[in-house]
């Protein structure tokens, strides 16, 4: 079998797979109906994918390609300064989290099995599957990737005076990151009808960019203890 058939048919059983993650759940998920949903055996699904955590893991790690393409177009953008470009960065992370929320339900799947991975007593009750899958191993090598390139547009902007020269670009860009993962976590319960607090979708957004900005440059004005010294990030 050819390189491109092989990544023809592994292209068809990851979209096939998205489409059933994406509807139906992980859980309710089986590998008969990703053989169907393919239209290939499936023996043909377990000659690419060991298990079903493996095809996970594969998901996932497509997540984190389109994740980094994402941030890597960004950091591509000509003739922008370092805050614009996190704005960018911004509009484009939430427009990939609308537009496939299967992606963001791996991420963040992944996320939290790294906090395990990392604790040589919790890696122990880790599902065997998912240690062992080839595409888990791969995700340990790449998934630093999006972060690296946000830690550059930080600095882009430390550099081009549109951020605050005392920030230190790694600590920085994961409190960003942090805020953009909390958004996405809550826009359902602010577009919800019946929901107590009153604020519109659009008004949200700006707001939250807005606060952002302010915090980057530095505008952001609130007491500090005058014993306290450092930066805010």
């Amino acid at each position: 079998m050819g390189v491109y058939e092989r990544q023809k048919k592994e292209k068809e059983i990851l979209e096939g797979a998205i489409s059933l993650f994406a509807s139906k759940g992980y859980h309710s998920t089986k590998m008969d109906e990703v053989a169907k949903q393919a239209k290939m055996s499936k023996g043909l699904i377990y000659f690419y994918y060991k298990n079903k955590e493996d095809l996970y893991m594969a998901v996932t790690k497509k997540a984190y390609e389109q994740l980094k393409e994402i941030f890597r177009d960004t950091q591509k953008t000509k003739g922008k300064s370092g805050i614009d470009l996190i704005t960018l960065l911004i509009d484009q992370f939430i427009q990939l989290t609308t537009e496939n929320k299967m992606y963001q339900e791996a991420i963040l799947n992944f996320m939290g099995l790294m906090a395990q991975y990392n604790d040589p007593e919790k890696r122990k009750l880790m599902d065997p599957q998912i240690l062992d899958s080839p595409n888990f191993n791969e995700l340990l090598e790449i998934h630093h990737d999006p972060a690296k390139i946000g830690i550059q547009l930080i600095s882009h902007g430390v550099r081009d005076g549109s951020m605050r020269p005392d920030l230190q670009p790694e600590i920085t860009f994961y409190t960003i990151w942090t805020m953009m993962i909390g958004y996405e976590r809550l826009m359902g319960p602010i577009e919800y009808e019946k929901k107590e607090v009153k604020i519109s979708q659009e008004n949200w957004k700006n707001g939250f960019i807005k606060l952002i900005h302010e915090m980057l440059k530095g505008t952001v004005q609130a007491q500090r203890p005058t014993a306290v010294q450092g930066s805010l990030f």
